[in-house]
């Protein structure tokens, strides 16, 4: 979740751009690139077009960020544009674009370790990759991108309890993916 002071820093930049202040646009930019980049990356295979997407995304932003009239709704705002520029990609290349598939039941008998390296996270990030796009974009906002609940909700534009039945599948899902990695190492 955005912190009290990000949100003020929000509404002054969405402010300052919608009075058009010629540095606005940059500030607003180098606040939410890198974010905004991850997420679309997780969306799409490729990173140049988790590129082109990002630029879209900001050329979109810019052309209606005027008529945005909660400045606070920034992040939600920009996540559900982003994510709009990511399925019409997606669905003009062709991806199977379907929102629910069934999760295989789970294993279990793993202890958690004590201490997570980055072996532990590039195998998170490759189990991500193998989850269903609505499950991998649930994950990706709550806990990468660090928005709650409702704002999930309103970047999906779902309910809240739909974004919380997501993420509980998800989890589960990612934790069959990564237990199944460790048994194969295992072997």
């Amino acid at each position: 979740m955005m912190s009290e002071a990000d949100l003020i820093l929000c509404e002054l930049l969405v402010l300052r751009c919608q009075r058009r202040d010629s540095s606005a646009p940059s500030e607003l930019v180098a606040l939410f690139e890198k974010p905004l980049l991850y997420y679309l990356r997780r969306l799409v295979k490729s990173e140049d077009d988790a590129w082109d997407l990002l630029q879209e995304t900001w050329f979109s932003t810019f052309r209606s960020l005027h008529s945005l009239r909660d400045a606070r709704a920034l992040p939600a705002f920009l996540y559900r544009t982003a994510r709009n520029h990511a399925l019409a990609h997606l669905r003009h290349r062709g991806a199977d674009l379907r929102l629910y598939e069934r999760v295989e039941s789970l294993q279990s008998g793993l202890e958690p370790e004590s201490s997570f390296n980055a072996e532990d996270a590039a195998a998170v990030h490759a189990g991500l990759e193998q989850l269903t796009l609505p499950h991998r974009e649930a994950l990706t906002l709550f806990f990468l991108e660090d928005l709650t609940v409702e704002e999930i909700a309103s970047v999906l534009g779902i309910p809240p309890g739909t974004v919380k039945s997501r993420m509980y599948y998800a989890k589960q899902a990612l934790k069959t993916i990564l237990c199944e990695g460790v048994h194969n190492e295992e072997s």
